[in-house]
C-alpha cells in the first residue's frame, strides 16, 4: 500500500475547533516521543521532507508517514527546522514538569527550598520558552540573560512574599499555595521578556495562503498573552487541586507512615494532572492566531501601508495570520 495521496504538512484533525486542536496536541506532545534516538529524529525529518517534497512518492505506507510527521513536528521548530533541545520540546512538559512541579509543591515548608525549586522551575520555563519561541524574531544574550534572571527574580520575591505574608495571616493550607503564585507570577514576566523582540520588532503575518504581507506588533502582543495565559493554566489543575487532597490525606496515620512517599506521590499525581492539562493549554487558543486588517489599520497605520503595497491590485484580506508560539 502506497500513500502518493497523504498531505504529510496537513494537520491531522480540524485545528478550528477545540476537539480537533485537543487530539493534534495530546498526538504531538506525547511524552514517549522524547525517547526517540536523535537517528530515528534525523531519520523521520529525512522522510517527512523527501515526502513533502515529491522525491519519495511509493513504497511508503500512510502509518509510516504519520509517524514520521509526528516525530518531525514534536522534534523540530516550525519556523527554523532545526532539531530542539529535548528538555525545551512541548513533548517534554508531562515528565519535566511533573518532576519539578511536584518537589515545589512538596518542598514548600522553608523559604531555601522556596527558593530553590523556583530557581529549577524557571530555569526549566526559560529553556521551553526559548526553544518554543517565534524564531523569526531572533532574541540576543543579553535579552535572553536579562529575562532569565528578571523571571527568576519575580519568582523567587513573589514566592518569599507570599510565604511570609501567609505564614502569618492565613492557615497552613495556604502556604501549599506559594509556588502557583510564585509560578504564575513569574510567566507573566519570563514570557513577554524571552520574546520580547517580537513586541519591539513585530510577528510576520501572512495570509491564508501563507504569504508574508507586513508585520504587526499588536500580534505579537497579542500571541504571547494567549501563550501566557495558556502555561498558567496548564500547571494550575495540578497546583491548586493537589494541595488540599494532600492536606486531607497527610493527616491519616498511614500516609504519617510513609513520608517518604509524600515527594513521589506529588510527582505522580501532578503527571496525572498534566498528561490531560498539556494539550488542553496549547488547545485553548488555535496555534495559527489571527488579527484583523481592520485592527491593523487603526493601531498600526505604517504596517497597514506596508499590507496595502504588497497587496497591490489583489483585494485585501479581512484577516492575516502568524504562528503565536507554545
Amino acid at each position: 500500500m502506497t500513500a502518493e495521496k497523504f498531505d504529510i504538512e496537513k494537520p491531522l484533525w480540524d485545528l478550528s475547533t477545540f476537539a480537533g486542536r485537543w487530539r493534534h496536541f495530546a498526538w504531538v506532545t506525547d511524552p514517549r516521543s522524547c525517547f526517540v534516538t536523535e537517528s530515528q529524529l534525523q531519520e523521520a525529518r529525512t522522510l517527512y521532507c523527501d515526502y513533502r517534497d515529491g522525491r519519495v512518492t511509493s513504497g511508503i505506507n500512510r502509518e509510516q508517514l504519520v509517524y514520521a510527521k509526528k516525530l518531525y513536528e514534536s522534534a523540530f521548530h516550525p519556523d527554523t527546522g532545526e532539531l530542539q533541545n529535548v528538555f525545551g520540546r512541548m513533548s517534554f512538559q508531562v515528565p519535566g514538569g511533573m518532576a519539578v512541579t511536584g518537589a515545589m509543591l512538596q518542598f514548600y515548608r522553608t523559604t531555601t527550598a522556596v527558593v530553590f525549586w523556583q530557581w529549577v522551575n524557571q530555569s526549566f520555563n526559560a529553556l521551553v520558552n526559548y526553544t518554543n519561541r517565534n524564531a523569526n524574531s531572533p532574541i540576543t544574550e543579553k535579552q535572553l540573560a536579562s529575562a532569565y534572571v528578571s523571571a527568576t527574580a519575580a519568582a523567587m520575591l513573589t514566592a518569599m512574599g507570599c510565604k511570609s505574608f501567609w505564614a502569618k495571616r492565613a492557615n497552613p493550607l495556604m502556604a501549599r499555595y506559594v509556588p502557583f503564585a510564585a509560578v504564575a507570577a513569574a510567566n507573566c514576566v519570563n514570557i513577554p521578556l524571552m520574546r520580547q523582540n517580537e513586541i519591539l520588532q513585530g510577528v510576520d503575518l501572512a495570509d491564508e495562503n501563507g504569504n508574508k504581507l507586513t508585520q504587526s506588533k499588536i500580534a505579537a502582543v497579542k500571541g504571547i498573552s494567549q501563550v501566557t495565559i495558556s502555561r498558567i493554566i496548564m500547571c494550575a489543575p495540578g497546583m491548586l487541586i493537589l494541595p488540599p487532597i494532600m492536606e486531607r490525606l497527610e493527616k491519616f496515620g498511614w500516609m504519617q507512615r510513609i513520608r517518604a512517599l509524600h515527594g513521589p506521590i506529588q510527582v505522580l499525581g501532578c503527571g496525572i494532572f498534566l498528561s490531560f492539562m498539556v494539550p488542553t493549554a496549547c488547545a485553548i487558543f488555535p496555534q495559527n492566531c489571527s488579527i484583523s486588517t481592520s485592527t491593523l489599520k487603526r493601531w498600526e497605520p505604517e504596517n497597514y501601508e506596508t499590507l496595502v503595497k504588497n497587496c497591490k491590485n489583489k483585494e485585501i484580506p479581512e484577516h492575516l495570520y502568524f504562528n503565536k508560539g507554545l
